[in-house]
């Protein structure tokens, strides 16, 4: 029979450990995200992967707040987050810090998520708002979109679930580009 993995066998860091880890070079930018719960399932993500920030921006909602802390799970504590005015200024920012920054969003151009070449380059990725996507105003300041691949009839993803397919990809190409 199979046994499910107990706590002690996840080996789980602290809250304390997990601020003191090593994180990936990837920052995550949030483009007027407007849910709650996609923004607390977002932190819990950018936790798994160990991402080095979440940039919350425009009216994306922030911590503290009820309905992100319910599906955060405490991930809220585990990453670090800062709130800009405008994704224009989060783009600038990460720009000014030497990340490249991508959109994932389904525009012309965009590379399929499958075909990109990923180094363990400084990346920031913007995901935008659940109805209209990446705005005009980032689409024009990013240095490329990735787009993930569907096959179904509604060619879309939730933004927490984009958000767990790229950032696996990514950290999964990271380790792959290691082994070389």
């Amino acid at each position: 029979m199979i046994q499910r993995k107990t706590m002690d066998d996840l080996g789980r860091l602290t809250t304390e450990q997990a601020g003191e880890a090593q994180k990936h070079n990837i920052i995550v930018i949030l483009d007027d995200v407007r849910s709650m719960q996609n923004v607390g399932s977002v932190f819990r993500t950018c936790d798994a992967f160990a991402v080095q920030a979440l940039y919350l921006c425009g009216y994306t909602p922030q911590p503290p707040h009820r309905d992100i802390h319910k599906s955060a799970l405490g991930a809220t504590e585990t990453v670090a987050w800062k709130h800009f005015a405008t994704t224009t200024e989060a783009i600038s920012t990460a720009q000014e810090a030497g990340f490249k920054v991508l959109a994932v969003e389904q525009a012309h151009g965009s590379i399929p998520l499958n075909e990109v070449n990923y180094a363990d380059d400084r990346v920031a990725l913007v995901f935008g708002n659940e109805v209209t996507g990446v705005s005009d105003e980032a689409l024009a300041l990013v240095e490329g979109c990735i787009e993930i691949p569907q096959w179904g009839s509604k060619h879309s993803l939730n933004i927490s679930v984009s958000a767990g397919v790229v950032l696996w990809e990514l950290v999964r190409g990271i380790g792959q580009s290691k082994k070389q």
